[in-house]
């Protein structure tokens, strides 16, 4: 169970500083949606650990090192191409808001320039570049079990300090910037969202982890936790959406307001979780133009991480409610076409069989 957990807190380590860490994703998929938002969190639970197996099994089956090779098999030559170089891009989108994300956690809780924070997270992420995909599996492995913790804690003091009725959450939670106009479709996009900035890693953990059958088990425990993830931090949002709604961080206001000292603690978190998602982001991105492991890709990812820094200053909150949708609706595109390869593989194995019976 060990490489279980391993993959799981990889999968969830991937997914979880652009998905979950500040509160406020969360905040715009299932809070602003009101106590719907809590149904659609639930169904989150259920979908997360199915997809996320499919998808490392896709990777297995093709041993990739890459999830391009992936992409244009489940979409097609022409589809796939576009959707691999949109895929791209969107984790470059994903990286700048990240580096957004870092400048508003240092002026929300430190009171300190954002750029500070721009520069301190692109000087880690650029040296971190250079290491194997393996030695960032487990890095990214490490700091999901501090957060899911710390995630729980804030749930549970949320509940105890919430004190307006659900009537006057909801009429403040609906005026919040929200990711859709309905509850199912944001709970929908927050899990195509997730899986479309998962698959790259979620496919090469499937092609290059020795342990097969670990690997799966990891997949559908990391799924769980995702759906869990968003069900305590949208509670956590949503049961004192009078206080945070004006907060590009709420987390970090929960937690500030039980202590300094925990409001400390889950910055450090927030920062370790806005890191380990960055990496494997800009990792992708420069990867899918360079060859890993190289001189030439080594110089792109100084020029990748100074873009990135460059761009963070458009504002989180607002790369929030912009690149998320939009990539949520190309998890669509993914999600179908995983689902159709799905079907054609059963097809071929029922065609197989009927094949060797009449032989």
């Amino acid at each position: 169970m060990k490489n279980s957990f391993r993959v799981a807190g990889a999968i969830v380590g991937t997914i979880i500083g652009a998905g979950y860490a500040s509160g406020q994703e969360v905040l715009q998929f299932f809070s602003s949606s009101g106590w719907l938002g809590t149904v659609g969190a639930i169904i989150t639970i259920g979908l997360y650990p199915l997809i996320c197996y499919y998808v490392v099994l896709l990777g297995q089956k093709n041993r990739s090192y890459s999830h391009k090779n992936v992409i244009y098999q489940i979409c097609g030559k022409y589809l796939g191409f576009v959707v691999d170089i949109l895929l791209a891009f969107f984790y470059f989108g994903l990286g700048v808001t990240m580096v957004a994300g870092s400048g508003a956690l240092f002026a929300q809780q430190f009171e300190i320039n954002p750029v500070i924070g721009y520069m301190i997270l692109t000087t880690f992420v650029i040296l971190t570049l250079i290491l194997n995909i393996r030695t960032i599996v487990t890095v990214l492995s490490w700091i999901t079990p501090y957060a899911f913790v710390l995630f729980v804690i804030l749930a549970i003091y949320s509940i105890s300090i919430s004190s307006l009725e659900t009537s006057e959450l909801d009429s403040i939670a609906m005026n919040q910037l929200s990711a859709s106009p309905n509850w199912l479709l944001s709970a929908i996009l927050h899990v195509s969202f997730n899986i479309a900035v998962g698959f790259a890693m979620m496919v090469v953990i499937g092609g290059t982890e020795k342990d097969k059958k670990a690997t799966r088990r990891g997949a559908i425990i990391g799924g769980i936790i995702l759906g869990l993830i968003a069900l305590i931090v949208h509670l956590a949002v949503y049961l004192n959406i009078d206080m945070l709604q004006d907060a590009e961080m709420p987390m970090l206001i929960l937690a500030t307001d039980i202590s300094p000292i925990v409001g400390l603690l889950m910055a450090i978190a927030l920062l370790g979780m806005i890191f380990s998602s960055t990496v494997p982001y800009l990792y992708t991105f420069t990867a899918r133009f360079f060859q890993a492991d190289t001189r030439r890709f080594n110089i792109a990812a100084i020029f990748v991480g100074i873009t990135a820094f460059s761009l963070g200053f458009v504002g989180f909150s607002d790369l929030v409610n912009t690149v998320y949708p939009l990539m949520g609706y190309l998890g669509f595109v993914l999600i179908g076409a995983l689902i159709v390869q799905l079907f054609r593989s059963r097809r071929q194995k029922i065609n197989t069989a009927g094949s060797k019976e009449e032989v």
